[in-house]
């Protein structure tokens, strides 16, 4: 089972990287992204479709070596508790293992509006990609507020099921061309900086 999560966790952190440089896959990702609070479920608020790309890029490896049905169902509870972990609000601590566990205490950094700064600590399971990719960053002084969350290019993002499940195909669910704003000056970047390509998609 260890090993399924891995190697899931490795497919799923490259797309959900992959979903912040390339516009077609922002666009479905950024329902996810238009969350304005730390809460549980919203790990689970993501368009249908982005999840069935990001599930089949995690799975895909594993049903080619062969996929245990009752390591599959595991596999499926899993991911589901571990997005409630990841997105809670719970201000519960794990020590030096932040470093290495995609638990909420690292991932709230990844939900910060800004531009590029945002784009960080992509990983489901584990940091382990994010080390090796150099997209992750922890900052321990860093205080989140909920006007932290969400996306300052679309702070009006739909907000109603049947209007984010459309949202994806419209004009107004582009990407941004041009950067659309920095944190507030006196806050120090918690990652790093932006670059023309993830300037197009945040």
């Amino acid at each position: 089972m260890l090993t399924a999560i891995v190697i899931a966790d490795l497919g799923i952190t490259l797309t959900h990287y992959a979903s912040h440089k390339i516009g077609l896959l922002w666009r479905p990702h950024a329902v996810h992204h238009s969350i304005k609070r730390f809460y549980g479920f919203n790990g689970l608020m993501k368009h249908p479709l982005h999840q069935t790309i990001e599930m089949s890029a995690g799975i895909a490896p594993l049903i080619l070596i062969g996929l245990p049905v009752d390591v599959a169902s595991a596999l499926a509870v899993t991911v589901a508790v571990q997005l409630l972990l990841q997105h809670s609000n719970a201000d519960y601590r794990i020590g030096a293992l932040k470093y290495v566990l995609a638990l909420n205490e690292g991932h709230r950094f990844h939900h910060l509006k800004w531009t590029g700064i945002g784009d960080i600590n992509f990983g489901l399971f584990t940091l382990i990609w994010d080390h090796l990719l150099g997209t992750f960053s922890y900052d321990p002084a860093r205080r989140f507020t909920s006007d932290m969350l969400g996306m300052a290019a679309k702070p009006d993002y739909p907000t109603a099921y049947l209007a984010q499940l459309a949202e994806p195909f419209r004009a107004s669910g582009a990407c941004h061309a041009e950067p659309t704003g920095s944190e507030p000056t006196g806050s120090e970047p918690t990652g790093p900086e932006p670059t023309a390509q993830n300037q197009a998609v945040r």
